[in-house]
Protein backbone atom coordinates (compact mmCIF):
# COMPACT_ATOMS: atom_id res chain seq x y z
CA UNK A 1 0.00 0.00 0.00
CA UNK A 2 1.43 3.36 -1.04
CA UNK A 3 0.63 6.05 1.52
CA UNK A 4 1.08 9.68 0.45
CA UNK A 5 3.78 11.74 2.15
CA UNK A 6 2.39 14.48 4.37
CA UNK A 7 3.75 17.96 3.65
CA UNK A 8 2.44 19.34 6.95
CA UNK A 9 2.09 17.77 10.39
CA UNK A 10 -0.03 18.92 13.33
CA UNK A 11 1.57 21.37 15.70
CA UNK A 12 2.51 19.89 19.07
CA UNK A 13 0.98 22.81 20.96
CA UNK A 14 -2.18 24.57 19.80
CA UNK A 15 -4.03 24.21 16.51
CA UNK A 16 -2.53 24.25 13.04
CA UNK A 17 0.28 22.77 11.01
CA UNK A 18 4.01 22.96 10.55
CA UNK A 19 5.88 22.08 7.34
CA UNK A 20 7.89 18.85 7.47
CA UNK A 21 8.93 18.21 3.84
CA UNK A 22 10.58 20.37 1.22
CA UNK A 23 7.20 20.69 -0.51
CA UNK A 24 5.65 22.11 2.67
CA UNK A 25 8.50 24.55 3.18
CA UNK A 26 8.34 25.58 -0.49
CA UNK A 27 4.57 26.18 -0.20
CA UNK A 28 5.12 28.37 2.85
CA UNK A 29 7.94 30.27 1.09
CA UNK A 30 5.75 30.93 -1.98
CA UNK A 31 2.95 32.18 0.33
CA UNK A 32 5.31 34.63 2.05
CA UNK A 33 6.92 35.86 -1.19
CA UNK A 34 3.56 36.47 -2.89
CA UNK A 35 2.19 38.26 0.16
CA UNK A 36 5.29 40.47 0.44
CA UNK A 37 5.16 41.23 -3.30
CA UNK A 38 1.59 42.52 -2.94
CA UNK A 39 2.24 44.50 0.22
CA UNK A 40 5.50 46.02 -1.06
CA UNK A 41 3.52 48.12 -3.53
CA UNK A 42 1.94 50.06 -0.64
CA UNK A 43 3.39 53.19 0.93
CA UNK A 44 2.28 56.09 3.13
CA UNK A 45 0.52 57.75 0.19
CA UNK A 46 -1.62 54.70 -0.66
CA UNK A 47 -5.36 55.29 -0.64
CA UNK A 48 -7.59 53.15 1.60
CA UNK A 49 -8.95 51.44 -1.51
CA UNK A 50 -5.44 50.57 -2.67
CA UNK A 51 -4.63 49.19 0.80
CA UNK A 52 -7.73 47.00 0.64
CA UNK A 53 -7.03 45.73 -2.88
CA UNK A 54 -3.26 45.26 -2.58
CA UNK A 55 -3.06 44.39 1.12
CA UNK A 56 -6.17 42.84 2.60
CA UNK A 57 -7.55 41.03 -0.44
CA UNK A 58 -4.30 39.15 -1.21
CA UNK A 59 -3.93 38.32 2.49
CA UNK A 60 -7.40 36.74 2.56
CA UNK A 61 -7.01 34.88 -0.75
CA UNK A 62 -3.47 33.61 -0.12
CA UNK A 63 -4.21 32.56 3.46
CA UNK A 64 -7.34 30.71 2.33
CA UNK A 65 -5.29 28.92 -0.33
CA UNK A 66 -2.56 28.02 2.19
CA UNK A 67 -5.11 26.61 4.67
CA UNK A 68 -6.73 24.59 1.90
CA UNK A 69 -3.35 23.15 0.87
CA UNK A 70 -2.55 22.33 4.50
CA UNK A 71 -5.89 20.50 4.87
CA UNK A 72 -5.29 18.52 1.69
CA UNK A 73 -1.59 17.71 2.20
CA UNK A 74 -1.40 17.58 5.99
CA UNK A 75 -2.62 15.71 9.04
CA UNK A 76 -6.11 16.35 10.34
CA UNK A 77 -5.76 19.34 12.69
CA UNK A 78 -7.10 19.47 16.21
CA UNK A 79 -6.24 21.26 19.41
CA UNK A 80 -3.53 19.52 21.40
CA UNK A 81 -1.22 20.47 24.19
CA UNK A 82 1.92 18.35 24.01
CA UNK A 83 2.59 14.94 22.56
CA UNK A 84 0.08 12.15 22.98
CA UNK A 85 2.74 9.77 24.29
CA UNK A 86 3.85 12.14 27.10
CA UNK A 87 3.01 10.54 30.45
CA UNK A 88 2.34 13.25 33.00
Amino acid sequence: MNTPTLWFKRKIYGWGWRPVTWQGWFTLLVYIVLLLACVSTLNNNSSPREVAVMGLLPLIILTSALIRICYKKGEKPHWQWGRKDDAR
